[in-house]
């Protein structure tokens, strides 16, 4: 999927790059720059998901799956000093607007490469809910972002020639550089979420609670709860009492039930259950 990414990103520059070009519009060039970002962060998403989903070692017992976050984060860094770069070269333009020339090929070069990247953050998209990927996530959103901003971008142009208005380029450039930068923020706070091991969604939640639920009924008490994703991986710790006559095999017996359960309700999810017993002893005779 990453590799999707990454041919689109190439082909979009080629466009925008070639409409910036024919007219010498700073709106244009802000959204080649943007698609430039896009093939950066779509080549270190690659390296990332590759290292991410390297099985567990000596030294990373847990596997490796938070090296998604870091192309996340470093997709979010991009678009910031993409837009940075973006709104200096507005200010400069808007001090000393021009004419532009070739509007009608440049935006119909823009247009074609605004498809492309639509069609390619469909895709991404779909494979981020299915693989759970944050990466495919941020790229896919990254993507549609150069969407909603090419669209703009034509619908100005548009203006700038209707009007004959050349000051309208730079002012949809610095609103490029905004809404990039407004997106950039998101993805890196959504980075630091995941770092800090932040819990699992409410939908997974309300599995998990659905699959503990029924414990009560067999004199078996949930203590806590504790769940944290590190990139596609979930992990949830569930502790539980139970009688104290049960035997030790009885119990484990109880905690591969539990870890089983939680699988099959949250795919990919890891449970680990401690076992502990309740206080009242013998409440509930061994069979």
């Amino acid at each position: 999927m990453v590799w999707l990414s990454v041919a689109a990103a190439v082909l979009t520059i080629g466009l925008k790059g070639l409409a910036w070009f024919l007219t010498d519009s700073v709106g244009l060039l802000s959204d080649a720059l943007e698609s430039l970002v896009n093939l950066a962060g779509a080549v270190f998403a690659l390296r990332m998901l590759t290292l991410a989903r390297t099985p567990p070692d000596e030294g990373h017992p847990f596997g490796h799956g938070k090296a998604e976050y870091f192309s996340s984060g470093f997709e979010g860094l991009l678009i910031i000093v993409a837009a940075a770069a973006i709104g200096i070269a507005a200010v400069s333009r808007l001090r000393e607007p021009h004419a532009l020339s070739s509007l009608d090929v440049g935006l119909l070069l823009s247009v074609v490469a605004s498809a492309i990247n639509l069609a390619v953050a469909r895709v991404l998209t779909r494979a981020a809910v299915r693989y759970r990927s944050v990466a495919l996530e941020a790229d896919a959103r990254h993507l549609m972002t150069d969407v909603w901003t090419t669209a703009g971008l034509v619908l100005g142009l548009i203006l700038v020639m209707w009007l004959e208005a050349p000051w309208i380029d730079p002012v949809l450039a610095l609103l490029v550089a905004a809404n990039i930068a407004r997106e950039g923020v998101k993805i890196i706070r959504k980075t630091a979420h995941g770092l800090l091991d932040s819990a699992l969604d409410a939908e997974s939640l309300a599995k998990v609670d659905a699959v503990l639920a029924p414990l009560a009924s067999s004199g078996v008490r949930v203590v806590s709860t504790q769940t944290r994703r590190a990139g596609h991986q979930a992990f949830v710790q569930v502790v539980v009492q139970v009688p104290g006559l049960w035997t030790v095999n009885r119990a484990h017996d109880l905690s591969d039930q539990i870890e089983a359960g939680l699988a099959d309700a949250v795919p990919g999810l890891v449970g680990v259950v401690h076992v502990e017993p309740l206080p009242e002893i013998g409440v509930v005779a061994p069979p």
